[in-house]
């Protein structure tokens, strides 16, 4: 696939970019993004795949690797011990630590068809090659759990800015407020709860003093702190259904909450309908797509389950080893 690039005049140069702890951190990425992606010199990838053909030249190899998604050119170059393999006599001694550095490069650029290879470089050229030795496939299992979650916590995240000092304070006081009750969450193990159990939390960052008034104009009567309150609570309690920690399992008036992450039925609701389904024809292979388990879970256990909410149902179950996810989005059981 012929991908743009980006001349390296035009990139963001790294140091404006010295505030991102992990800005020159290895991307696990899968290789069908890397693929689309812009072609930088900047932004280092990670992949883990398999040899499916190779071919070599005067100077280096070039390995196609396969992670399921795509394959990928990957080069090794040559040193002067390898090429020189034919006659290592001529400009070597043959010490022994010598003849073993070559049969280890040798070994490294050697590679066939069929061996399971992590690779890393910038994503326009990937250059840094390492034969892995997974038997028991312990190393693909811990790849296939690692990056699906690093896609959902992070690379599909858009990226948030926070507030300054001199930002608006509302923004501040509804992060600390979300901040709180997830505290409180954690806490107490709560798994269900009604808005007046957490209202009392969010007291203090509520300003009993009005807002003082300039010298020509008239005060202006403000909501109340009783209604800031209750306004606060409630956008704060939106954004936690937003991000999918709470969730309301029937919406009457009675206001009840269940808190996605100690919500045990909820948990075995998912499972089941993953164990079910995957004994299906049409899911044995891959597993079921997230978007068939949301529409299950929405018929057989509450129509207010959220997509976010079941992401961390999903989750939470494949950190516990009760589902694996098979690709990007699909899950079956052990």
């Amino acid at each position: 696939m012929q991908r743009a690039t980006m001349d390296p005049a035009e990139e963001t140069p790294s140091m404006l970019w010295g505030l991102d702890p992990i800005f020159s951190a290895f991307a696990r990425l899968y290789v069908r993004d890397i693929l689309q992606m812009t072609e930088s010199t900047q932004v280092p990838v990670d992949v883990l795949g398999t040899v499916v053909y190779k071919r070599e030249r005067d100077d280096f190899f070039c390995y196609g690797v396969d992670d399921g998604t795509g394959v990928i050119n990957c080069l090794c170059w040559k040193n002067d011990l390898l090429k020189e393999e034919a006659n290592p006599t001529k400009c070597f001694d043959p010490a022994t630590e010598l003849e073993k550095l070559r049969r280890a490069q040798q070994s490294r650029c050697h590679l066939e068809i069929g061996e399971l290879l992590r690779v890393r470089g910038p994503s326009h050229l990937m250059m840094a090659l390492h034969k892995v030795n997974d038997p028991v496939m312990a190393v693909q299992i811990a790849w296939m759990m690692e990056v699906p979650q690093l896609y959902r916590q992070c690379y599909d995240k858009p990226p948030q800015l926070q507030p300054t000092a001199t930002g608006d304070s509302s923004i501040s006081s509804l992060s600390k407020a979300t901040n709180t009750i997830k505290d409180f969450f954690k806490q107490k193990s709560v798994s269900r709860f009604r808005p007046y159990d957490v209202q009392d939390l969010l007291q203090p960052l509520i300003s009993s003093q009005p807002p003082a008034a300039s010298a020509d104009q008239e005060p202006v009567a403000g909501p109340s702190a009783c209604q800031q309150l209750r306004q606060l609570l409630k956008e704060a309690l939106q954004i936690l259904q937003d991000e999918g920690i709470v969730y309301r399992k029937v919406k009457s008036q009675d206001e009840v909450y269940h808190v996605t992450a100690h919500d045990t039925d909820l948990r075995m609701a998912v499972k089941d309908i993953i164990r079910e389904d995957s004994k299906r024809e049409k899911y044995a292979e891959k597993g079921c797509h997230i978007l068939h388990i949301l529409s299950a879970v929405r018929q057989r256990y509450s129509l207010n389950v959220s997509k976010a909410a079941l992401e961390l149902v999903l989750k939470s179950l494949e950190c516990n080893s009760d589902i694996v996810s098979t690709s990007d989005s699909h899950y079956t059981v052990f």
